[in-house]
């Protein structure tokens, strides 16, 4: 019997039948992954257990409860993650957080207030409008005294001078006395000179062209004269305020 050569090649299928095989049941494990990987990846991001899911963006402003004017300042501060921040000036504020935190909220003057982030929102950002009650402090009263000791306090109030109201100064300031006091020891203003200067002239042009006549003779004069001795008004200062 003649001799065959064997062909090397001939049995080279039986050794690709399990790679084949293994090839097909990673194309199935490839298939069934990219089928399910959206799936997965929405469970991942839907997750509540995830961090990243309970992320809030959370924003706002405090204003006043009666009228509605913001509260610059005010300390917002998350008691869960000791984390916070301040608003401004308009009274806006923005932080991150997440849901479930307690916000207080302390403001000087107000009365302090929280909120909790609920947990039922869907997206991963909230407003809030806080509203700040005033609180109005009432102090002990405080005495102040400027004496150390009562005696010196009775002594001070006996001392004391009471300065005069309003009517005792315009009484006095109205008295015949001191008003004729005055107009006689001041001096003439710019408008009393210009008078008199204008009354010597107008007497002056009066008796032009003529003799001015001489007052000693003047029967009218010396009655004038005689009344006024009568009544005191030639008597000197000091008898006058008598």
């Amino acid at each position: 019997m003649p001799y065959k050569k064997r062909n090397k090649y001939r049995d080279f299928p039986l050794i690709l039948q399990p790679l084949q095989l293994f090839r097909m049941k990673y194309h199935k494990l490839i298939l069934i992954l990219l089928c399910f990987w959206p799936y997965f990846t929405q469970s991942q991001q839907v997750n509540p257990h995830n961090d990243d899911y309970n992320l809030v963006q959370f924003s706002g402003i405090t204003i006043t409860v009666d009228s509605l004017n913001p509260v610059p300042y005010t300390r917002i501060f998350d008691k869960t993650s000791r984390r916070g921040t301040t608003s401004d000036i308009s009274g806006y504020f923005s932080f991150v957080a997440h849901k479930k935190d307690t916000i207080i909220f302390t403001a000087l003057g107000f009365k302090p207030s929280s909120f909790i982030i609920p947990d039922t929102i869907t997206k991963q950002r909230y407003s809030l409008i806080q509203l700040m009650t005033s609180d109005t402090l009432t102090l002990a009263a405080a005495y102040i005294f400027p004496w150390p000791t009562l005696e010196d306090f009775k002594r001070a109030f006996i001392e004391t001078k009471i300065p005069d109201d309003d009517i005792e100064i315009a009484r006095k300031n109205l008295l015949a006395a001191d008003i004729r006091m005055r107009a006689e020891n001041y001096p003439m203003d710019a408008q009393m000179n210009y008078n008199n200067f204008i009354d010597n002239q107008t007497s002056k042009l009066y008796y032009f062209g003529q003799q001015q006549p001489f007052q000693i003779f003047n029967p009218f004069a010396w009655a004038q004269f005689i009344k006024a001795w009568k009544e005191g008004k030639f008597k000197s200062q000091q008898e006058r305020l008598k």
